[in-house]
């Protein structure tokens, strides 16, 4: 066995002393240290939502009945409304990855990713979030998540939420997932195409209908992603504006079924070598979920059909490349929790699928997850994926923390 091997399974022995004899450690991120309240009254685990915590992030992290005067700087005007403590949270990730598919089989990525992290109210019904990337694998990012949050305008079921979200956020949150693998098919791109459902600059507009049960969310985005500004100062690439639309039901108490659509146009980009003409990009999609207290479900299958992904022409040099480019995906996801919410291990079953006329794009992985709760704020995970189109196998140990 190659000694890269070897210390993979090292790694994973250590998790399981850790796992076997955990010491006792607590430490309180932001929200928790505001509220004076666990990590466990939102996550199960972090950084994984309960019904609470999601009601907590669309209330624009504001809490009616917490809400002191002693806990803010009013200077006796009513219009003024500031945090006496500025809410800042870190988080910390790292991982020894085995990938036998890499020319660097074993690998550590440590640090993965080093966040740092606030939101909080800035006036009544009014929120923000953001955070910063100080080190994503060895990189500064920069910011990502950055929105405003408009809580019930105007008295009604009316949310607005202004800034830099990822579009695929009313579907399933990539930032929230429990697995080292990614919800693949919300990040690839098509060809030379720059749209995604990752990072977006925009605006959504979240709506409930409680009697109901319906959520409806609707996003107008750039739709080239959170590059730099350009030249002029314009962070749009071209005069295309994309739209979304996403309407979830709730049924009882633990079902729910949604649909999905998004439209959206773009010129080529400049980098694009003999890139000319436009790409409209179109996806439908449907996706059902069950939740209890020991297994959650989601499953969601999107199609996407980009009319010119590679910018060309009929004709000419590049004709070659295929002008209609259809592209089929499913996220399948089951996340166990045997001990009901104070479960310390977790157990998570990851599918990733596309096929797309572009082959590039093509993916299919199956992935294991095992999650311990090692304190509220710190997990460890150990984890498995089989990549099927390259018939490789990756491992991964990994600490992820907040504080």
């Amino acid at each position: 066995m190659k000694w890269q091997a070897c210390l993979i399974l090292i790694l994973i022995g250590v998790l399981v002393y850790l796992t076997i004899a955990p010491p006792e450690t607590d430490a309180i991120p932001a929200f928790a240290r505001r509220y004076k309240m666990s990590c466990s009254t939102c996550h199960a685990p972090f950084p994984r939502l309960k019904p609470y915590g999601e009601e907590f992030a669309g209330n624009g992290f504001y809490i009616p009945e917490e809400e002191k005067e002693r806990d803010y700087v009013t200077a006796g005007d009513p219009l003024l409304w500031l945090n006496k403590t500025f809410p800042v949270a870190v988080r910390l990730e790292a991982f020894g990855v085995y990938n036998d598919a890499s020319d660097v089989e074993a690998d550590m990525q440590t640090p993965w990713g080093v966040k740092l992290l606030s939101g909080g109210p800035i006036a009544k019904n009014i929120g923000y979030y953001f955070y910063f990337y100080l080190s994503e694998r060895g990189e500064v990012a920069g910011v990502e998540d950055a929105y405003i949050h408009f809580n019930n305008l105007f008295g009604s079921e009316l949310d607005v939420m202004v800034g830099q979200f990822q579009a695929s956020d009313p579907l399933m949150k990539r930032e929230l997932r429990l697995t080292f693998e990614d919800y693949e098919a919300y990040k690839k791109r098509i060809g030379e195409s720059r749209v995604n459902l990752a990072y977006e600059r925009g605006v959504m507009l979240p709506f409930s209908i409680p009697k109901t049960g319906t959520d409806v969310v609707a996003m107008i985005v750039n739709g080239n992603g959170i590059v730099e500004a350009g030249e002029d100062r314009e962070f749009d690439e071209d005069k295309y504006k994309n739209f979304a639309l996403r309407v979830l039901q709730g049924i009882g108490d633990a079902l729910s079924i949604g649909g999905f659509a998004y439209w959206g146009k773009e010129e080529a980009p400049e980098d694009v070598v003999f890139g000319e003409g436009t790409n409209e990009t179109v996806y439908f999609g449907g996706d059902a979920g069950f939740s209890s207290a020991q297994m959650a479900f989601s499953g969601q299958y999107l199609y996407r059909k980009d009319q010119n992904p590679f910018f060309r022409e009929n004709g000419d040099f590049f004709a070659s490349y295929p002008m209609d480019v259809q592209t089929h995906a499913i996220i399948a996801e089951i996340i166990l929790s045997p001990d009901l919410e104070r479960s310390r291990h977790y157990f998570t079953l990851l599918y990733n699928w596309i096929d797309s006329d572009d082959d590039a794009a093509d993916y299919e992985t199956g992935t294991f997850n095992t999650t311990y709760v090692l304190a509220r704020n710190i997990r460890l995970l150990a984890e498995y994926t089989y990549d099927f189109g390259k018939e490789a196998n990756r491992g991964v140990f990994g600490i992820v923390s907040a504080f």
